[in-house]
Order: structure tokens, then C-alpha cells, then sequence
């Protein structure tokens, strides 16, 4: 709340976010938060939630639950039946906002107040200013964060208020942003990075342009439209709308001065091709978690600059690096052991920092006692500190006791001029324990075969990491977030028992 409070009294009457034809100033933003407050209380509710795809709601929920000093819980919109009924019942009595076809839906099934998307908005934007003050604990909750649930019952990442306020203070200036400034967000409601990516905009003073479900078609019509200067995208997005560049043959965004990406590896060839396209926008990689509140590693403008005009190989390199820890930030890579390694040497990432939460609701802090989170994120760290990601831990290919990167082989098939998409994952093998397999999507009107590109990684890479198996897809599979989902790609490939 003091972050919509100054940007209210700093810059009120310039516009908070933009959703279709609707518009929402950062003053109105504020009034409608005070009202949204009074409706959560007044229901008893102990949790305010979302369960709908980007719009005004978004922002009027998220502030409105930090002015009642109730948890903001975003939910997975593409949930139903079961799935969503276990994580009602355990926000229960909430203040849920939903689209209006679920409304009637979940009114008998929901411990609490159901609202429409539509009805919640428009009485928050037309109630008078709520006068109460609101809580100034910086230990209180925040926001709750659902986790996907592949590995078993989903759970509530708990981000408070001085977690997610500490990252802002150390990564955004306050006004800093132009009154022209507009950035286009296409992530959803319930990943961290739509949560940041609002926060940062409030502080900076910077519209919020909402893209509700992305397409590579929209996102370039709203882009064009709407005059675009910032944007945030996943690297699977990116990936795209290159394409949609690429055929078309322009670019056309002259607006476009920054582009940042994030949530998952940047396959080099792509981000190559991005830097052709916008020759003079600024990238970033930002590197973050939901238990870190977002970002805490960063690849910036410069650092993409000069690793893409380096000739030397370790120096290009960082552009598939996330870059170094924010000034906050301490970043460690330690051994199975839990002992830290020198620079060059892979192991698990531990974080360090204020922003840091490693809490989940019911199993409270998996954080050590000096403060450091176990990522389960593998990656190693360069003699200047840069960072270079493995994947998960348990994605990463042990081969006869070599531990084996799937994104460094991911990173020589793409490429491959055949190649649009690759995923490597490790198939169970009785001599050497894990055998490298691949699975791997050709451009359009491009042929390759399995020999080839075995070839092709054998030279390029010892021969240990070339695919013993390659499988041609049609498409790889990615959650909405963008994430590869490995588990199904190594369900596709391993040999049946």
C-alpha cells in the first residue's frame, strides 16, 4: 500500500493499466483499492482471490487485500473440478472474483463471497473513498502463491509484505518512468512475475498495458497499437514472435526500448535472432523464483551488448547466462555436500537476501539459519560472477557418473538451421545408469534425420552428450507459464519397462 499510496499522491492522474478500452489512473487505482478493502472485510473473508485471466480486477484485488490486510491469492484460471475445490477449501472463507460464468458455479461450492470480474470493478470504481487506514506490519501475508503440483499437492508459497517491497526498493526507482511509458505484460495473474511486474510499474510510474492470453499476433498488435516501450516476456513468447518477425520480415516497433525476458532458459539462437530484429532495445534476462519474490539475478542491456559482439567464446557465451545478483542479492553454488565451489564448478544454487521468503504455508521457512534457500535449481558461476543455469536439479543427466547440462546439448541442436525446438532429458540405461534422449521439432518445410544431428552434436560436443535416442514431435509441451515440462517429454521417450 505505500507503493500505490505515493505513486496515488506522485503521478495519480496518469494511467495505472490498461485492459481493452478500459483504463484505471493511479489515483482512481487507489480509491478502488479502498473500496475493495471495505467489500473483503465486511464478508469476513481471511483471504481475497482471483481466479480469472489479467484484468482491471487484478490490481484493484491485489492492493485492495493488502489495504484489508488479507493474503491476495491468485488462482490457476484453467483449473476446475477437484484440483480447484482442494485449494478453495483451503484459502476458505474467501472473497473470490471470478469471470461471471463460474460465478453461479461456485457459489454453492465456495465457503464465502463469490463476485463477478464485471460486478467487483465496477463497485469498487464507483464507491466513495474508504477512509480506514491500513496495516503497516511488513511480516504480514502478503500474497499466496500456488505452485503447480506435478511433483504431488500443490503448495502456497507465502511472499510478505516486506519480502515483495524489498525487491521493489532494489530494482526500481521511484517515478522513474516517462508519462509515455507503457509496458505490456503477458504473463498471468498467478505467476510471480505478473505480481512484480505490477508492483515495479506502480513505483516507476509506468502503464500497465494486459494481454489475457498471449498469441505472437496479439502481442505484435498490441505492441503496435498501444506504442509499447517495455515488455516482459517468457522465453517460449520470444521464441514466437520472433518467428511472426522473421516471416513477416520487420520488425516495425520503433517504440519498443526494452525488452526483458525470463522464467525459463534462453535458448541462444534465439535471443541472437531477437538482437537482429531489435537492434536498439535494451534486453535484460531476469532469473528469479516465486520463494525469492521475483528477480535476483539479472542480465542487462549492457552485458547483452557486449557478450553478442565478443569473438571470444567464454565472453558470448553470457548471453545464455542470467547474469550477476542483484545488489541485494548473495548467489552460492554448493556441492552435494552443501559445500560451496569455486567459480566453473556445478552444483545447486542458494540465494541470499531480504527479498528471500523460502516459506510455505503449514511447512514454514526452508531457510538455514544465516539465511540461505535451497533453489533445487543446478547452475555454476564464472570467475566474474555471472550465472548459468543447469535446470532443476533433478533434470540434470548423470552418465556413468558425469553430470550432463540438457540445456548445453538443447542449445547446440537449435542450432542446427532444421531445428525450431529441442528438449533433452535423461532415459534410464542399465550400463551407464542414464542415457541421453532428445526430442525435436523441425521448421516447417526442413528435414532432418537422427544420424544427422547426432553428427551434428558429436562435433560440436564429446560424444557423451550426443542423444542415443532422438524423437521428431510435432510440438513440445510447456504449462502456460511457458516451462518445458520434462517429466512428460522423458514419459515420451524412456523404454517401456
Amino acid at each position: 500500500m505505500m507503493l500505490l499510496e505515493m505513486a496515488a499522491q506522485g503521478f495519480g492522474d496518469r494511467v495505472a493499466v490498461s485492459s481493452g478500452q478500459a483504463r484505471l489512473g493511479y489515483a482512481e487505482l487507489f480509491t478502488a483499492a479502498g473500496a475493495a478493502a471495505a467489500a473483503a472485510k465486511a464478508s469476513g473473508a481471511a483471504h481475497v482471490a482471483l481466479l480469472d485471466e489479467s484484468s482491471l480486477a487484478l490490481p484493484i484485488a491485489l492492493y485492495g487485500a493488502a489495504w484489508a490486510g488479507l493474503p491476495f491469492v491468485p488462482l490457476n484460471y484453467r483449473l476446475s473440478g477437484d484440483e480447484l475445490d482442494a485449494l478453495l477449501a483451503r484459502i476458505a472463507p474467501a472473497y473470490l472474483v471470478t469471470d461471471a460464468a463460474r460465478c453461479a458455479e461456485l457459489a454453492g461450492r465456495l465457503d464465502g463471497v463469490v463476485a463477478s470480474r464485471e460486478d467487483f470493478v465496477a463497485r469498487a470504481r464507483s464507491a466513495p473513498p474508504h477512509e480506514s487506514a491500513w496495516g503497516a506490519d511488513p511480516d504480514e501475508i502478503a500474497v499466496l502463491l500456488f505452485t503447480s503440483g506435478t511433483t504431488g499437492t500443490p503448495k502456497a508459497a507465502v511472499l510478505r509484505h516486506k519480502h515483495l517491497v524489498s525487491y521493489v526498493l532494489g530494482s526500481v526507482e521511484f517515478g522513474a518512468a516517462d508519462p509515455a511509458d507503457t509496458g505490456l505484460v503477458s504473463v498471468p495473474p498467478y505467476h510471480v512475475a505478473g505480481i512484480a511486474a505490477l508492483l515495479s510499474a506502480t513505483y516507476s510510474g509506468r502503464r500497465v498495458v494486459q494481454l489475457p492470453r498471449f498469441s505472437p499476433e496479439r502481442w505484435l498488435e498490441l505492441a503496435r497499437t498501444e506504442r509499447v516501450t517495455h515488455a516482459f516476456v517468457v522465453p517460449t513468447m520470444l521464441a514466437r514472435i520472433v518467428e511472426g518477425l522473421e516471416a513477416a520480415g520487420s520488425a516495425e516497433l520503433p517504440q519498443l526500448r526494452a525488452l526483458s525476458y525470463g522464467g525459463g532458459k534462453m535458448p541462444l539462437a534465439v535471443i541472437e535472432r531477437a538482437m537482429r530484429l531489435f537492434p536498439k532495445a535494451d534486453f535484460a534476462n531476469a532469473y528469479g523464483l516465486t520463494e525469492t519474490s521475483s528477480t535476483i539475478t539479472l542480465l542487462g542491456p549492457e552485458d547483452h551488448r557486449h557478450a553478442a559482439a565478443s569473438r571470444d567464446p567464454a565472453l558470448r557465451r553470457r548471453l545464455v547466462s542470467v547474469g550477476r545478483a542483484l545488489p541485494s542479492v548473495e548467489i552460492e553454488i554448493r556441492d552435494v555436500e552443501g559445500r560451496a565451489v569455486p567459480a566453473g564448478e556445478p552444483g545447486e544454487i542458494h540465494v541470499r537476501g531480504e527479498q528471500v521468503s523460502g516459506e510455505y504455508l503449514g511447512s514454514g521457512r526452508r531457510v538455514s539459519d544465516d539465511g540461505w534457500f535451497a533453489t533445487r535449481d543446478a547452475g555454476w558461476l564464472d570467475a566474474e560472477g555471472f550465472l548459468f543455469l543447469e535446470g532443476r536439479i533433478d533434470d540434470v543427466i548423470v552418465r556413468g557418473g558425469e553430470n550432463l547440462s540438457p540445456g548445453e546439448i538443447e542449445d547446440v541442436l537449435l542450432e542446427h538451421p532444421a531445428v525450431v525446438d529441442a528438449a533433452v532429458v535423461g532415459i534410464p540405461d542399465p550400463e551407464w545408469g542414464e542415457a541421453v534422449a532428445a526430442a525435436v521439432v523441425l521448421r516447417d518445410g526442413r528435414r532432418a534425420d537422427e544420424a544427422e544431428l547426432q553428427e551434428w552434436v558429436r562435433k560440436r560436443l564429446r560424444s557423451s552428450r550426443t542423444p542415443e535416442r532422438i524423437a521428431f514431435v510435432h510440438e513440445l509441451p510447456y504449462n502456460e507459464t511457458g516451462k518445458l515440462l520434462r517429466r512428460a517429454v522423458r514419459a515420451e521417450l524412456a523404454p517401456e519397462a
